[in-house]
């Protein structure tokens, strides 16, 4: 599950906020398996898409993260999860996209390097209101 600024997000929707102000996120992780699973890295990777193909991720004067982008996962247990909290705070307007992806984070592990991708989050960041 992902949460933006408090709203469940999905592939359908685009979460709106204003320029300056920290954007609460929230990504929960549930292991719906009968076995425990970890360990795991969250990377979450900003990004803008020009609709040509090209992707900037070079978003450092553009966005930045209260905290880190990047969160270790122990275990989680069956039935259980594990819930990830941080900000966005956007410094320019624009539509802008988040990538969140867990990587295996154990090098015993014969998953790919990167093997569960959640959808794309579509995020506008506006002008303030004044």
């Amino acid at each position: 599950d992902i949460l933006v600024d408090g709203k469940v997000c999905d592939c359908d929707v685009v979460v709106t906020c204003q320029v300056g102000d920290p954007v609460p996120l929230q990504v929960k992780l549930t292991n719906w398996s009968k076995h425990s699973v970890g360990p795991f890295a969250l990377t979450m990777m900003p990004y803008q898409d020009y609709q040509n193909g090209v992707h900037n991720y070079e978003l450092q004067d553009a966005i930045t993260f209260v905290g880190s982008n990047t969160f270790y996962i122990d275990t989680v247990k069956p039935t259980k999860d594990s819930v990830y909290f941080g900000a966005l705070l956007f410094l320019y307007t624009g539509d802008f996209y988040l990538n969140i992806k867990f990587h295996e984070d154990n090098c015993s592990r014969e998953l790919p390097l990167s093997w569960l991708c959640l959808p794309s989050v579509h995020i506008r960041a506006t002008e303030p209101v004044a």
